[in-house]
């Protein structure tokens, strides 16, 4: 059984080849139970840690994640996430590989970001808002600039010193993009074609009243029912699209809380990243729409770029 580690994981992923796999794979043919997530200190502490399990499978693999999230943890001296990705073979069930979750969640997380933006932006999108300048911040804006012809980014972070280091390391990497760090959200949200949010935050960070026409936004850092990236006039504003429908209806507070004043519907929801890849649901209706993914993660995004890794590792 091999054994992949994070470096050999960056060493064989590549956007928009990630990307390209990942719609390739939700068209086809899997097997996704839903995701199981522990909160291991109860549902009413005020610790967030948790544990999960991502199992699912395709014609070739059989793959289950597992991973501990301790959001604390960085004032310790480690890191909020730890992954494995266990691999068996689909047709007689042989463990084949265990390789790096951690990884794996940067960038299949950015190459669904990205996937999403392509069916559900504006073709002629140029300009993208990135709330969060963490980890997985680089991978985003990696992923975007390979599926829209991005021209500008703004960059809005509570520290202003990291959100400053990752304006300089994106402007030497990308030359031909004007990198800019924001203070303020509002001011410049009615002005991105994209945004992305990639945070951390218990409370909104964007209001749905700043948000333009045509603009198209992805939600990525919250998974728990009782907290949020923006507010409800957003999502009652929106066309929805989310990952997965199992998931994001039990752990999505973007979605859940507005379910519960009472001003969106479960069956408003769209569609899911499935239905956009195999087209059974049209993505972008209009230029004026604003459209909405909501994303938790899923167990097959994590199959799809593992098995992208074992197939070129075997190359």
């Amino acid at each position: 059984m091999k054994i992949i580690e994070a470096g050999q994981v960056d060493q064989a992923l590549a956007f928009p080849a990630l990307i390209d796999a990942l719609e390739t794979g939700f068209r086809g043919d899997y097997g996704m139970p839903p995701r199981q997530v522990f909160q291991l200190a109860g549902a009413d502490a005020a610790s967030h840690d948790g544990f999960a399990l991502l199992p699912a499978w395709n014609d070739s693999l059989i793959g289950v994640k597992a991973f501990t999230y301790f959001p604390d943890n960085e004032a310790a001296g480690f890191a909020s996430l730890y992954s494995k990705i266990l691999l068996f073979d689909r047709q007689h069930g042989v463990p084949l590989a265990l390789v790096d979750g951690t990884s794996i969640t940067y960038w299949r997380t950015a190459a669904v970001s990205a996937l999403a933006a392509r069916h559900l932006s504006r073709p002629e999108s140029s300009t993208l808002l990135l709330l969060g300048t963490g980890r997985l911040a680089p991978y985003l804006v990696a992923a975007h600039l390979t599926v829209r012809d991005i021209k500008r980014v703004f960059l809005w972070g509570r520290d202003a010193g990291k959100a400053a280091a990752l304006q300089a390391r994106l402007q030497r990497a990308y030359p031909g993009v004007e990198f800019v760090c924001i203070a303020d959200i509002a001011s410049q949200a009615g002005d991105a074609d994209i945004i992305v949010s990639a945070t951390g935050a218990a409370t909104p960070l964007l209001q749905g009243a700043w948000i333009a026409a045509g603009c198209h936004v992805d939600l990525l850092g919250n998974h728990s029912p009782d907290r949020r990236e923006c507010d409800s006039a957003l999502i009652v504003n929106s066309t929805v699209h989310v990952d997965s429908l199992d998931n994001v209806l039990r752990e999505a507070g973007e979605i859940l809380i507005p379910i519960a004043e009472g001003v969106f519907r479960a069956d408003a929801i769209a569609g899911e990243l499935k239905d956009l890849c195999r087209n059974g649901i049209s993505g972008r209706r209009s230029a004026a729409e604003i459209t909405v993914f909501k994303a938790v993660g899923t167990a097959l995004s994590d199959l799809l770029a593992a098995q992208l890794v074992l197939e070129t590792a075997a190359s």
